[in-house]
């Protein structure tokens, strides 16, 4: 039995060091799914596992023990920012400007509120516990993670913040769900009615491609090629197909259009009476369907390194025998095939061709899938250490006590953001699976749970026993009610914002799965989903460098101890 207690006992043992995160993870992930009044921690239980066995008496070697955690981070980061990169910028679009407007607010004032707790408690509290109780809150483990580290910049030697943050972390859930409850109650809403409202809005503001076909009846245009009109139009759209004398082809720009034929037009919906217009009439019973004529459609998946960063227009498809791409779909997103829209690797190209044009043209994109299931790791190490130099990039601020540095979390995660979107202008090719990136991220984030866990076991239980952690609890409570109460408020009564969206809007501002579990519950549609992935890119960007920013203002003016 000896070599059983010394495998539990040596903390500088690598048997002991990876046996103790494989139980505190695997027990902690397991705990998470169990569900209270409908709700589970998930991967956070691993933090609670972790500051339970640590407080038992499982130790680890402090040195490994950091260096596991900032490893953790980094995955989680980066792998977040690679998945949001390709929808970063475009969810400050449209709608998007106003519930990530409203997102601002919601992270501000929680900033607001942590300050203002901190002044009336700051004879118990210092600023970095509150900080902790902040994030807890918040529920954002990374910003956690981002203001520990700008606080070992700073020389802190007090109490560990995650103390704090394990305090406020479970009501912080259950608040947040708790507020999107009772905004239902203020407003009083009717949850079959917001359906019915959203389904309304959302084919009112459906910008995506739409396909309809026109008659040409327009004089003007006998003889003229479909790219001179496309000129003329000043409009972006595709002509997929065209009937001409009974026989359906698929035409190039250099196609000549004539009077009486049928064209097939893909466009945004913004454009179509525009497009109509121009050509002459809309033709609502003609039938172009590929199964009625010698071309074919097919959706063709971009896997050739050879293409990743190249341009519609570089793929000369007026030299491919008629083969149009008239939707490109990435990262969930349907986007329009401008001739200078750059192509990833993983992209899907629907095109409407000839059937040997487009078979050779799939051969030259590639289409093997199974080539997208290897991970790209060249790419991902440039990234991730061209995240580790950028976040240790000092920053010099006057009046600041040390430069700022967007750290082990925010340079990752910008350079990440910045590859997920422009990576393929460098030919770097980024793209990982979403099973993938889910496990990464996964990884990450229980390494860097468990490793906080293992650190402040002993400290969580005396502050919930004698020291601060009941206060700790309430004044996360404020700090997560408060502001979301308000902008929840705000969405409501001032822009009258679908309930769904707001609580997808609540659940992406606090960077909180769990609330956008709880949203699912409330409607078959995805309204929520929607509002938490528009604002949760840019939710995450803040919510991780706020602290430092907070620590580095206001050193100043208090003691961070």
């Amino acid at each position: 039995m000896d070599w059983l207690i010394a495998l539990f006992s040596t903390p500088n043992s690598i048997a002991h060091i990876l046996l103790a995160y494989s139980i505190v993870i695997a027990l902690g992930m397991a705990l998470g799914k169990i569900k209270i009044f409908g709700v589970s921690l998930g991967v956070t239980f691993v933090l609670f596992t972790g500051l339970l066995l640590n407080y038992l008496g499982m130790k680890v070697d402090p040195t490994v023990l950091g260096f596991i955690r900032d490893f953790g981070l980094i995955l989680f980061v980066f792998f977040i920012g690679l998945q949001v990169g390709p929808s970063f910028f475009s969810s400050f679009k449209s709608g998007g400007i106003v519930l990530n407007g409203l997102m601002v607010l919601a992270v501000v004032l929680s900033v607001i509120v942590t300050i203002v707790l901190y002044f009336c408690f700051s004879d118990t509290l210092s600023l970095a516990q509150m900080l902790g109780v902040h994030y807890g809150a918040v529920t954002n483990t990374p910003g956690l993670g981002a203001t520990q580290e700008a606080l070992a910049q700073l020389n802190y030697q007090g109490e560990d913040i995650a103390v704090a943050y394990a305090c406020a972390y479970p009501l912080g859930v259950v608040s947040i769900i708790g507020t999107a409850i009772a905004l239902r109650f203020i407003f009083k809403i009717d949850m079959k009615e917001e359906d019915q409202h959203w389904e309304a809005e959302e084919k009112a503001s459906n910008h995506v491609s739409i396909f309809f076909h026109v008659c040409v009846t327009n004089r003007a245009l006998e003889g003229r090629s479909i790219g001179d009109i496309r000129a003329f139009i000043a409009r972006p759209f595709i002509c997929s197909r065209i009937l001409h004398d009974g026989v359906i082809s698929s035409p190039s720009s250099e196609s000549l259009v004539h009077v009486g034929d049928v064209v097939r037009i893909v466009s945004g919906e913004e454009n179509k009476d525009a497009i109509v217009a121009f050509f002459g009439e809309e033709d609502k019973k003609a039938d172009l369907a590929t199964e009625h004529s010698p071309i074919t459609s097919k959706r063709l998946s971009v896997t050739r390194t050879e293409i990743n960063g190249l341009t519609v227009a570089d793929l000369h498809l007026s030299h491919s025998d008629g083969v149009n791409i008239t939707r490109v779909y990435r990262a969930g997103m349907q986007l329009f095939p401008y001739q200078n829209l750059h192509i990833q690797i993983g992209d899907e190209l629907y095109c409407v061709g000839p059937a040997n044009s487009i078979k050779r043209l799939e051969d030259r994109l590639g289409n093997k899938i199974k080539r997208l299931e290897h991970p790209n790791l060249i790419a991902i190490f440039i990234g991730i250490a061209v995240g580790i130099l950028f976040g240790s990039l000092p920053i010099v601020i006057p009046g600041m006590p040390v430069p700022l540095k967007l750290g082990l979390a925010g340079g990752p995660l910008i350079i990440a953001i910045l590859l997920g979107r422009f990576g393929s202008l460098f030919r770097l090719v980024t793209y990982t699976t979403s099973s993938a990136n889910l496990m990464l991220r996964e990884l990450g984030i229980s390494l860097f749970l468990a490793s906080v866990g293992l650190a402040a076991g002993e400290n969580f239980v005396d502050a919930l026993l004698v020291g601060n952690g009941p206060l700790y609890v309430v004044l996360g409570l404020l700090v997560t009610i408060i502001p979301l109460l308000t902008v929840g408020c705000i969405a409501r009564h001032f822009f009258h914002i679908n309930y769904h969206s707001i609580v997808g809007l609540m659940a992406g501002a606090t960077t909180d799965p769990p609330t956008l579990a709880y949203a699912a519950t409330l409607s078959e549609k995805n309204s929520s989903a929607v509002a938490y992935s528009t604002v949760y890119p840019l939710a995450m960007f803040l919510r991780i460098l706020t602290g430092q920013l907070v620590l580095l203002i206001m050193w100043s003016f208090v003691s961070v101890a």
